[in-house]
């Protein structure tokens, strides 16, 4: 014990004097802005509060961007520029069309699989009997990382010689069916969609509690104004229930959008983009970190970044619209 202590006490008196030094300058800042009073000091107030935001956001967000932007037209060392030559060989590579047709493949399955689970679980379970209970059994995998998740899943694709005991619970269930199981990740393009049921068992939890909530803000006396009118069932859901939750059903596709977009996680743990199952994200880190070209990877990062960039505006005006009303 006394031997851990020693050699991290460097370590835990950095994160510590880290930590006070933190508090210092948050108690600094109130102290200031408690101080000014006044229509005419008000700007001084708000430069005090904004003014660590703001340099925060430069220094992570502007800054950084700016450069990737640059980096894009240089070489793999960032030390000569060579235009748009990355760019081009992103359009003549057909490892890098692969590449994007499988991330278009993800945000045309994902997205929709995720939004359209969630909105059939909300209103399967809306207003029935101790619906705590099963949302949060739905929920409780957003709690686990994309990472522990691939981990679980790895165990339910698992798949060993036909001769052996299939482990895997896919193997294990294709096997008592009578069929002959196969090794899930290199059956293309079968892998990619098992790759994508990670990320929808995941994250349909998110868009169940959303659209329930959205659900639950439908007022009762137009459902049983409906009823009256002989609207029930899928009557009911699609004149009444989904017409008022549409605005939030859009919002948690796009979310799921920028998500697919983004993926990463899932793709590196179970196959490392292999066997045709890499995407725009996993491939910025192999050029970048992998293949120590920068070059390349600045300019894989600055497509995804414009990709995503659109579907973030969107749904920022859309948030803003629903508070608006």
């Amino acid at each position: 014990m006394s031997e851990f202590l020693s050699a991290n006490l460097p370590k835990f008196a950095s994160v510590f004097s880290s930590i006070a030094i933190f508090f210092i300058i948050l108690g600094a800042v109130f102290t200031l802005a408690g101080r000014v009073n006044g229509k005419k000091t008000r700007p001084i107030a708000l430069i005090i509060f904004l003014g660590p935001s703001l340099l925060l956001l430069l220094a992570g967000l502007v800054i950084p961007g700016v450069r990737t932007i640059l980096f894009s037209f240089m070489n793999p060392d960032s030390n000569g520029w060579v235009g748009l030559a990355n760019y081009k060989w992103m359009l003549a590579d057909p490892n890098v069309k692969t590449i994007m047709i499988n991330t278009i493949l993800w945000v045309l399955v994902v997205p929709l699989f995720t939004a359209a689970l969630g909105l059939l679980l909300a209103v399967m379970l809306d207003r029935t009997k101790h619906e705590s209970i099963p949302k949060s059994l739905l929920f409780m995998p957003m709690a686990i990382s994309f990472v522990g998740a691939s981990i679980i899943f790895k165990f339910v694709y698992e798949y060993n010689e036909p001769s052996e005991v299939q482990i895997g619970l896919l193997s294990a269930v294709v096997k008592f069916l009578g069929f002959t199981p196969s090794d899930w990740m290199l059956s293309k393009p079968l892998n990619s969609f098992l790759l994508m049921i990670i990320y929808v068992w995941t994250q349909m939890g998110f868009g169940m509690v959303i659209l329930s909530a959205a659900i639950k803000g439908v007022p009762a006396d137009i459902v049983e104004a409906s009823a009256l009118d002989g609207a029930h069932g899928w009557g009911l859901f699609r004149n009444i229930t989904f017409p008022m939750v549409k605005s939030t059903f859009i919002v948690v596709l796009a979310t799921g959008v920028v998500g697919a977009l983004k993926v990463f996680d899932i793709v590196r743990t179970m196959t490392g983009g292999n066997f045709s199952t890499n995407v725009l994200a996993n491939e910025m880190y192999s050029q970048t970190f992998v293949q120590f070209d920068q070059g390349k990877g600045s300019a894989l990062s600055v497509v995804l970044f414009l990709l995503v960039t659109p579907i973030l505006i969107y749904n920022i005006r859309s948030l803003r619209k629903e508070r608006a009303h």
